[in-house]
C-alpha cells in the first residue's frame, strides 16, 4: 500500500458521522423488542451482530481521534454535529440493557452502565459548556435540529439502564438505583421540554426546505418513546423502592403523557417524509442518519409493550407486536443500504489500490 493510498482511507475517516452509533442504538432496541414480542432467535442473533457492531465502532471513533484529532473534538463542539456524540452513550446503554436481559450477564452490564455514566458526564458538560461560551455560534435555523435530542435519550437510556440493573441487584444499592434512575427520567423529562420548545419553534417560524428534514428529526419521537421506557420500569419497581412507591401516580401519569406525546409525532412525521420524497422530490439514499429513523420505531415497540405491563392496561400488546414489524422492516432496509455502501467503497479501495500498483 502506498502511503498516498494510506492517507485516502485515513482521510474517509475524517469524515466519518459521530452519530454512527446509532447503528447499535438500532439494532439493540430491534432486538430487544423481538425478545419482547417472542423472537428470542431473532433477539439473540441481533445481539451478536451488535456485540461485533459496537467492537468495531468503539475502534474506529479512537483511531479517528487519534489520526484526526482537529475534526473529531472540532465537531463535538459544533452546533450541527455535537450532539451526534450522544448516540455513544445512549449506544453502550443499549448494550448494557442486552448483556443484562438477554444473557442475564450483570457483571458486563454493570461495567457498560459505569461507562454509559462517565461518558454522558464528559459529553454532556463538554458540549453544552462549548456550545455557551463559543464566540462564532451559527444562526438558530441552522444550529438547532432534531439531533439535539440524542441528549434526551442519552440521558434517559441511563434511566432505563439504571433501572434494569436495580432489578437485577441487591439492597441497599438498589435503592441508589433506583434514585438515580428517577432523577436521570425526571431531569431527560425537563431537557426535552427546553429543547423541543427550540424545535417547534424552528418548525414553524422558520422557512423549512426538504434538506432540512434529515432523519433525526425521528428522535422528537424516540425521546418521548425512550422515556416512555423509563418510566414504565420505574414503575414497575415501586413495590422496592418506597419513594417511588410514593410517586407512583405522578410516575404514572407522566409516562403516559410522553407515549401520547410521542404516538402524535408519528402521523406527523409520516406526513412530513411524505411531503419531502413524494411532493418535493428528495432522493432517498442511504445516509447514517437514518439509523437515528430506525431506532425511534424500535423504541416506540419496546415502551409501548412495557407501558402495556406498567399500566396492566392489556390492550397494547398488539400494537407494540404490529410495530415491531414495521421497525424491523425499516432496519432491513437501513442494514441493506450500509452494506450496500461498504460494498461500494472497498471495490473503490480496491480499484484505488490496484492504480496505485
Amino acid at each position: 500500500m502506498t502511503g498516498k493510498t494510506a492517507r485516502g482511507r485515513m482521510g474517509g475517516l475524517a469524515d466519518m458521522s459521530p452519530a454512527y452509533f446509532g447503528l447499535v442504538m438500532a439494532t439493540g432496541i430491534i432486538s430487544l423488542a423481538a425478545n419482547m414480542v417472542g423472537y428470542p432467535w431473532l433477539a439473540q442473533g441481533l445481539f451478536v451482530l451488535n456485540c461485533a457492531q459496537y467492537a468495531v465502532l468503539v475502534v474506529l471513533y479512537v483511531l479517528r481521534a487519534w489520526h484526526h484529532p482537529r475534526r473529531f473534538f472540532g465537531d463535538m463542539v459544533a452546533h450541527a454535529t455535537g450532539p451526534g456524540y450522544f448516540t455513544a452513550v445512549a449506544a453502550t446503554g443499549i448494550m448494557a440493557s442486552q448483556f443484562m436481559i438477554l444473557r442475564e450477564d450483570i457483571l458486563v452490564g454493570r461495567v457498560l452502565w459505569v461507562v454509559a455514566v462517565i461518558l454522558w458526564l464528559l459529553l454532556t458538560y463538554t458540549i453544552f459548556t462549548a456550545f455557551t461560551i463559543r464566540h462564532d455560534k451559527p444562526a438558530f435555523e441552522r444550529g438547532i435540529s432534531g439531533a439535539w435530542l440524542l441528549a434526551v435519550v442519552a440521558t434517559q437510556s441511563l434511566s432505563v439502564t439504571s433501572a434494569l440493573l436495580a432489578a437485577r441487584v441487591g439492597q441497599p444499592l438498589r435503592l441508589e438505583l433506583n434514585f438515580l434512575a428517577l432523577s436521570t427520567w425526571l431531569f431527560g423529562g425537563m431537557l426535552y421540554i427546553w429543547m423541543m420548545a427550540l424545535i417547534f419553534y424552528r418548525y414553524t417560524f422558520f422557512r423549512f426546505s426538504p434538506s432540512d428534514l434529515s432523519p433525526p428529526y425521528w428522535i422528537n419521537m424516540g425521546a418521548m418513546a425512550i422515556s416512555t421506557l423509563a418510566g414504565s420500569l420505574l414503575a414497575l419497581e415501586a413495590p422496592h423502592a418506597p419513594y417511588i412507591d410514593s410517586l407512583l401516580p405522578f410516575i404514572k401519569g407522566f409516562t403516559l403523557f410522553y407515549w401520547a406525546t410521542g404516538t402524535w409525532w408519528i402521523p406527523m412525521l409520516l406526513l412530513l417524509g411524505v411531503w419531502r420524497h413524494g411532493y418535493e422530490r428528495f432522493p432517498l439514499r442511504y445516509d447514517p442518519l437514518y439509523w437515528g429513523a430506525v431506532f425511534p420505531l424500535g423504541m416506540y415497540t419496546a415502551c409501548t409493550w412495557q407501558l402495556d405491563r406498567a399500566m396492566g392496561f392489556g390492550f397494547l400488546s398488539g400494537l407494540a407486536w404490529g410495530f415491531f414489524h414495521v421497525s424491523a422492516i425499516a432496519w432491513a432496509m437501513a442494514f441493506l443500504g450500509l452494506t450496500r455502501r461498504l460494498w461500494i467503497i472497498l471495490r473503490q479501495r480496491g480499484t484505488t489500490g490496484e492504480l496505485s500498483h
